[in-house]
Parts: C-alpha cells; sequence; structure tokens
C-alpha cells in the first residue's frame, strides 16, 4: 500500500494548477450546467501521471473520463476540481477529491482545498483528520442545533421543484441550510463537525468517494436517501450525517 503522507503531497502540488485564473477561462460545456475547463483537465493529467508512478499497479478513474467498467479490483477515484461552476466564477470554494477503491470500499480518501489550504483525510481503520488533527462528527441530536448543507443537483433540473420541496421539509425543522456547491467539500464539513449533515439528489462516485470514508471514520454515516448502502461506482443520491440526525433527514426526504 502507498503512504498517505506521499499521496497528499502529490495532491498539493496541483494548488498552482486550480489557482491558474488563466487557464479557468477555457470552457467546454459537458451538459446541461455541466462544464469542464482546462484546470480539471490539467488536475487530472498531472495527478493521474504522479499517481502512476507511485502506484503504477493501480487503475484510474476519473471525472474527465466518465464512469466506465474498471477491469482491476483497486483504482483511484478522482474528481480533479469539484466546485467547477464555482472556479469559472472565481467563487472560491472548490476542492480536489480522491479516494482510492480496493475490493468493494474506499480504503484511502483526501478532499484538499488550495483556498484554505485544508487537508481532511482518512485511511480506513485510522479515524479522519484535517491538517494533522483528529477530526469528528457534530454530536448534537438535533437537526433543530445544527445547520445542513444541501447540493441542487444542477444537471437534474428537470427534478427542482421535488428538490426544493425536500429542502423546504429540512430547513423548517434545521437552524439554516448551506449551500457551497462542493459536495467534496460538504462530506468533508459533515466529517469536521461544522454541519450536521449533507444531502443531494443526484451525485457521481467522484464526488463522494473520498468523502464517504471521511465521514465513517470520523463517526458519520452516509447512505442513500433510504437509507440503503451506497454503490460505490454507481451514481445517485446521497444523504451524510452525524448518525444521529440520520433517520430524522430520512424521514423528511
Amino acid at each position: 500500500m502507498m503512504d498517505l503522507q506521499d499521496v497528499m503531497a502529490l495532491v498539493k502540488q496541483a494548488k498552482p494548477l486550480i489557482q491558474n485564473r488563466d487557464m479557468v477561462d477555457h470552457i467546454k460545456v459537458k451538459g446541461p450546467a455541466d462544464y469542464v475547463t482546462q484546470v480539471d483537465m490539467s488536475v487530472q493529467s498531472f495527478l493521474s501521471e504522479r499517481l502512476h508512478e507511485l502506484a503504477p499497479e493501480v487503475q484510474f478513474l476519473g471525472e474527465e473520463e466518465g464512469l466506465h467498467i474498471m477491469s482491476g479490483d483497486t483504482f483511484w477515484i478522482l474528481d480533479p476540481v469539484d466546485g467547477t461552476t464555482n472556479l469559472i466564477h472565481d467563487y472560491q470554494h472548490s476542492t480536489i477529491s480522491l479516494g482510492l477503491y480496493s475490493r468493494g470500499e474506499i480504503v484511502m480518501g483526501i478532499v484538499y482545498d488550495p483556498f484554505r489550504e485544508e487537508m481532511f483525510y482518512a485511511e480506513k481503520g485510522k479515524g479522519s483528520f484535517r491538517n494533522g488533527e483528529r477530526i469528528f462528527v457534530d454530536p448534537v441530536e438535533s437537526l433543530g442545533d445544527t445547520i445542513v448543507a444541501v447540493g441542487t443537483a444542477p444537471y437534474r433540473k428537470e427534478m427542482s421543484h421535488e428538490i426544493f420541496q425536500q429542502f423546504e421539509r429540512v430547513f423548517l425543522k434545521c437552524q439554516d441550510i448551506r449551500r457551497t456547491g462542493s459536495a467534496a467539500m460538504d462530506l468533508a464539513y459533515v466529517a469536521c463537525g461544522r454541519i450536521g449533515a449533507f444531502f443531494e439528489a443526484s451525485l457521481q462516485p467522484w464526488d463522494f468517494a473520498a468523502g464517504m470514508l471521511l465521514i465513517t471514520e470520523a463517526g458519520g454515516k452516509i447512505t442513500r436517501f433510504d437509507g440503503s448502502a451506497i454503490n460505490l461506482l454507481e451514481p445517485g443520491e446521497i444523504l451524510a450525517s452525524n448518525g444521529r440526525l440520520h433517520d430524522e433527514l430520512q424521514n423528511l426526504l
């Protein structure tokens, strides 16, 4: 198994690429509200090459290649820029999300925020950390004592009526809701206790792979809206919480 510190050092080296405003202006539209910039492509290319040098036997699944069947049982799952629309507008809430998938589970997860220089990371069975300090989910028992992050599923705008009704039901029960535009960041914030929960109706594996491990290693829970287990290689809805709020949120969603 490769060393976590070596992998984090590689991820940090991508910071100048994410902060290169010239490359951000080269934008390609992939679909409704779905964009890719030269930054996304450069970060993915850089990390795929460096990770291959570090561990040539491990395969690679990146957002800009799309979801496809992998032949091996161990591979990286990368979102080079989670929050591309934010990046385009210089709304500085974008992260690099990198998970290591092995035999049906995530065994290493990294979410890096280059704008705040925050590195969230976990290895299976070893706890979750932010910049060297152990992190845990918020111990609150009630939605009324916390804030909840939401995702608008912008690629599925035909679902907006149902999604915004869910927002309203949760909003009426919690202190307030938040929307950063980066699911990986929201999952990291659940893991470190800044927010009590996060949910979004439609996410891809590279959005949540690393964040899943952060949350479980910090004492939280992450499932589909109905409480069922998440298939790491299938898109779908995500409900993440400190665990104590999970039943209440499931009933609302």
